[in-house]
C-alpha cells in the first residue's frame, strides 16, 4: 500500500508542473488509503476544480466537510462550487460559510472569495426576503402597528438578519415575564406626563449642573476586584457619569434640592419601592466619543425608562436587535436584562434622564414577593 504522505508530495509536484490529471489520480489514491484525511480531500477538491470537474470537486469537499463540518475553507469552496454549477442551494451555502468566518484579518487567498460570497449572499437574502414579504402581505394588511412590527421581526429572524435575544439578568430572574426589548409606552399612563415635563426637567438639570455642591459621580462604581467583566472599561470612568436624585431608594439631597419640579413629578410615578434597591432616578451623562459596551442588568422585574434631554447628532441606543436614536422629549421603556449598548459618537455631551418602573406583567402579590426577596438579599449591593 502506498504511503499517503509520499502520494501527496508527488501530487504537489505534479500540480506545480500543471499536471493536474496526475495530481488528481495521486490524491485519489491517497484518499483511498486515508478516507478521513481532511487535508487530502481538500487538495483533491482543488485539483478537480482546476481541471474543470466541479462535481468531482464538490464530492471531495462534501467528504472533507463530513470530517470537519464547520471548516471555513471547506464551506467557502462548497459555496463557490455550487455557484459555479448554478445550484439553487448556493445562496444558503454562502450564508453558512460566512457564518464561520474567523475573527481578525483573512489570509489574502480568501479575501476575493469572501467579498464575492458577501455579494452573492446579500442578493440571495434580498430575493428570499422579497418572496417572504409577498407571501406574508395578506397577513400584514390586516395587522395593527404592533402586530406588523412583530411579524417583520419574525421574518428578519428567519432570514438571520436579526437574532432572538432573551432576558439574562445578572442576579434575579422572575419566570414567565414577557420578554420585550422595548415595551409599548401606552402600557404606562405616566409616560405622557414625563414627556410633557421635558423642558422643566432639562432646566433643573442645568441648575444642578451649575450648583457648587452637586454630586456628579461615575455611573459604574464597583470594587476593582469584583467579578464584573462587562464593566471593566467604564468602572470608575468619568466618561459615563450620573447625577442621582434617587439612588437605590435614597434621596440625594445635594442634588434633589435643585430639582423640585422633577421630584414632584417622581412622587406621582409608581416606581418600585424596595429598601436598598429602588426607586432610582438620575441624569445620565455620556461624554463625547464614549461607548457603553454590551451588558445586561440585574433583575427582569423592573424596566428602565429613558427621557432624552440633550442628544447630539448620531447618538444611538441598542437593545437586543433593535437600535434607536434618542429623540429629545420622547421617552421609552426597555428591559435592561436583554443585552444592550449605547454610543455617543459626537464631540458633544449626551444627557438622558433615567428612572425605573415595575415590569407590567407582575401582579400585586408578585411585586410583594420581589420586594421581600430583594430586601432580604440586600440587593442594593448588586447595583440594582
Amino acid at each position: 500500500m502506498s504511503n499517503p504522505a509520499t502520494l501527496v508530495a508527488e501530487a504537489d509536484r505534479a500540480s506545480a508542473a500543471q499536471d493536474f490529471q496526475r495530481a488528481q489520480a495521486l490524491l485519489r489514491e491517497a484518499a483511498d488509503v486515508e478516507p478521513g484525511n481532511f487535508a487530502i480531500l481538500m487538495r483533491l477538491a482543488g485539483v478537480s476544480r482546476a481541471i474543470g470537474q466541479p462535481r468531482v470537486a464538490l464530492d471531495a469537499v462534501h467528504r472533507a466537510l463530513a470530517v470537519a463540518p464547520l471548516d471555513f475553507a471547506g464551506l467557502l469552496m462548497r459555496a463557490s462550487l455550487l455557484e459555479r454549477l448554478g445550484d439553487a442551494a448556493a445562496g444558503e451555502a454562502w450564508s453558512h460559510a460566512l457564518a464561520q468566518r474567523p475573527d481578525g484579518p483573512l489570509p489574502q487567498q480568501f479575501a476575493a472569495v469572501v467579498a464575492e460570497g458577501e455579494r452573492r449572499c446579500a442578493a440571495w437574502l434580498d430575493a428570499r426576503e422579497a418572496r417572504l414579504k409577498a407571501a406574508m402581505a395578506g397577513a400584514e394588511q390586516i395587522a395593527d402597528i404592533a402586530e406588523r412590527k412583530r411579524i417583520a421581526r419574525f421574518r428578519s429572524n428567519a432570514l438571520r438578519r436579526t437574532q432572538p435575544f432573551h432576558s439574562e439578568p445578572t442576579h434575579f430572574h422572575f419566570p414567565e415575564l414577557t420578554e420585550r426589548e422595548f415595551h409599548p409606552s401606552d402600557l404606562f399612563s405616566w409616560i405622557a406626563d414625563l414627556e410633557a415635563a421635558t423642558d422643566s426637567i432639562a432646566a433643573e438639570f442645568d441648575t444642578v449642573m451649575g450648583a457648587e455642591r452637586a454630586e456628579l459621580v461615575p455611573y459604574i462604581q464597583y470594587p476593582d476586584h469584583a467579578p464584573m467583566r462587562q464593566w471593566q472599561a467604564l468602572n470608575h470612568n468619568p466618561d459615563w457619569t450620573a447625577i442621582h436624585l434617587l439612588q437605590n431608594g435614597r434621596r440625594i439631597d445635594a442634588n434633589t434640592r435643585h430639582c423640585p419640579q422633577t421630584m414632584a413629578l417622581l412622587d406621582r410615578i409608581p416606581q418600585p419601592r424596595i429598601a436598598g434597591c429602588s426607586p432610582n432616578a438620575m441624569f445620565s451623562l455620556l461624554a463625547p466619543g464614549t461607548r457603553i459596551p454590551p451588558h445586561t442588568g440585574v433583575a427582569n422585574t423592573r424596566l428602565v425608562c429613558h427621557l432624552p434631554l440633550i442628544v447630539p447628532e448620531g447618538c444611538w441606543f441598542r437593545v437586543g436587535a433593535e437600535t434607536r436614536a434618542w429623540q429629545r422629549g420622547e421617552a421609552f421603556l426597555f428591559d435592561d436584562t436583554i443585552e444592550h449598548e449605547a454610543m455617543n459618537p459626537s464631540d458633544l455631551l449626551r444627557v438622558v434622564f433615567i428612572i425605573d418602573a415595575w415590569h407590567p406583567d407582575l401582579s400585586t402579590a408578585e411585586k410583594t414577593a420581589v420586594k421581600a426577596m430583594m430586601e432580604a438579599e440586600g440587593a442594593g449591593a448588586t447595583g440594582l
